[in-house]
């Protein structure tokens, strides 16, 4: 349970799932955000397969991302759907746990969360998310 408030740097690599799945993030070609949180995945030992789309509102919809769940891009890992600025120890402790939903998101686009670093830091929830749009806390910045 404390997974997800343990600092990162603090992680082994014997504490990193054995294997990554790749993931396939869905993104504006355009969009400075959406390009640097691809690049914290990466940092942190995803493989990333971007691919831009001009038309997002397709690819949420048929992932099941609600307006109340939207944010910026969309990627998929695992069967599980991943929505917007959702740290990558997050991805990994989800993949680690196998919960019985349909994904993260990270609502909107918070200052201070992954892709969107800058001068002030927002408190932010990450949250899982069922195909009926139920919400509940997975961990907390």
């Amino acid at each position: 349970m404390l997974a997800g408030l343990i600092p990162q740097a603090a992680c082994s690599d014997s504490d990193k799932p054995a294997d990554l799945e790749p993931i396939t993030v869905y993104k504006s070609p355009t969009c400075g955000c959406c390009s640097q949180w691809v690049r914290h995945l990466q940092d942190n030992g995803f493989e990333v397969e971007a691919i831009d789309q001009q038309n997002m509102n397709s690819i949420k919809s048929e992932a099941g991302i609600t307006r109340q769940l939207a944010s910026c891009h969309t990627a998929i890992i695992s069967g599980y759907v991943i929505e917007g600025h959702v740290p990558a120890v997050d991805i990994k402790r989800l993949l680690k746990e196998r919960p019985n939903v349909a994904g993260l998101t990270v609502p909107g686009m918070p200052m201070g969360s992954p892709g969107m670093e800058g001068s002030r830091q927002d408190s932010y929830d990450v949250l899982t998310f069922s195909r009926k749009g139920e919400t509940t806390v997975f961990s907390r910045y």
